[in-house]
């Protein structure tokens, strides 16, 4: 049976970033979004800093002008003008993008199985149950790579409870970004406050490691902390969330297939130093649609130094080495500079000086030397590419 082909794209995949990239590509396109259901739950969150309107704020449920930070050895209430900390429910996002892109009236929405997504030098092809689909292109969110042997590797895995108090508990004018004031355990793990009102807020436990816990230990540590740090025994729990994002320098393949690209976490979308993603997500379907308008191709040049992405390799070997642990970074970052201008570096928006100004807040002998190591083994990963064809 020949593939039914009236599309001009098809989307496996319609998370966070296939929505995205099927609101950033032309209105003209002729667009197949395939997931295996509608998505009809709220089954995340998520959270970003912007200094500017965009179109999703109509859907933000929760914005604040200040944040508190919270380590042993530093705590602030830091003002992070000119920038807004957002918050968007995922069945928000989800419920707002179905909506806009059903009037559109140029999307075909599929529900099932995705059990096949190829592709040869002329077009992409995906099957759900006995039938293909086939366009000039497709995109790839749903089927994930795995993580390449050989490079630094974390995982960012989260719990969160939506709680209720029976008296006023919680500060909405201002979330708490980070709080490191827990037991560290010699890894990576802090906690963040999302305050709805006064009674209501997000509590979220969150760590840095290379494995996930049982999962009564991340009911403990929330437990613990509504209790020690927010002096809170009595509350109801609404919703809970779990999560995990991989934190690698490992190259995610640009390219699915030769006409599938991926985007999204499969296209290397998280932030290796951190998880962060839905901006980053954001900002790649906006480029591929102008790639694709301009250019009549949605693959994305790539840089030939990406900084940001060296400076992640640094800070995870650091984190996979022990020589220090994300307190102490955060810690030094926000003691030492403007809250704004850290979210800037986090976002991947600062100039070299900048990153300089920065990374002086630090440890400097820490990351000089894990910086070197950084150099050294990317070296000898060249050579040995390379030895195999100068000993023929």
């Amino acid at each position: 049976m020949s593939p039914v082909s009236n599309y001009d794209f098809i989307l496996a995949g319609a998370g966070a970033s296939g929505l995205a990239l099927a609101y950033a590509l032309p209105a003209t396109a002729r667009i197949l979004l395939v997931d295996t259901a509608k998505k009809t739950k709220n089954d995340r969150t998520w959270c970003f800093w912007e200094n500017h309107t965009s179109p999703l704020d109509a859907i933000v449920y929760r914005s604040w002008q200040s944040v508190y930070f919270h380590s042993q050895d530093f705590s602030s209430c830091l003002s992070i003008a000119p920038y807004t900390y957002k918050m968007i429910r995922g069945i928000d996002y989800y419920t707002f993008m179905q909506s806009q892109l059903e009037s559109r009236g140029n999307i075909t929405f599929l529900y099932g199985n995705i059990d096949h997504l190829e592709s040869d030098h002329q077009e992409a092809r995906l099957t759900v149950g006995d039938t293909t689909y086939s366009a000039p292109w497709g995109f790839n969110s749903a089927f994930r790579p795995t993580v390449t042997l050989g490079y630094h590797s974390l995982l960012q895995h989260f719990k969160g409870y939506i709680v209720q108090t029976p008296h006023d508990a919680f500060d909405p004018s201002a979330a708490v970004m980070m709080d490191f004031r827990i037991e560290q355990h010699n890894e990576t793990q802090f906690v963040y406050v999302l305050p709805f009102d006064t009674r209501t807020a997000l509590v979220e436990y969150t760590l840095f490691s290379s494995q996930l816990l049982p999962d009564h230990e991340y009911d403990h540590a929330l437990k613990n902390y509504l209790q020690t740090y927010l002096n809170i025994s009595q509350f109801t729990i609404l919703e809970t969330e779990f999560g995990i994002i991989p934190m690698t320098d490992a190259p995610f393949p640009a390219m699915h297939s030769p006409r599938i690209v991926n985007t999204g976490i499969a296209g290397g979308r998280a932030k290796a130093s951190t998880g962060y993603a839905f901006k980053r997500i954001l900002r790649q379907a906006e480029l591929i649609a102008h790639s694709i308008i301009e250019f009549d191709t949605p693959i994305l040049a790539q840089p030939l130094f990406d900084r940001p992405a060296w400076l992640d390799s640094i800070y995870l070997r650091v984190l996979e080495q022990k020589r220090m642990g994300g307190a102490q970074f955060f810690a030094d970052l926000f003691a030492k500079n403007p809250a704004a201008l850290v979210l800037k570096f986090l976002d991947e928006d600062t100039t070299l000086l900048e990153d300089v100004r920065l990374m002086s807040s630090v440890d400097l002998a820490v990351f000089t030397k894990s910086a070197l190591e950084i150099i050294a083994y990317k070296a000898r990963r060249s050579l040995m590419r390379i030895a195999p064809m100068t000993t023929r």
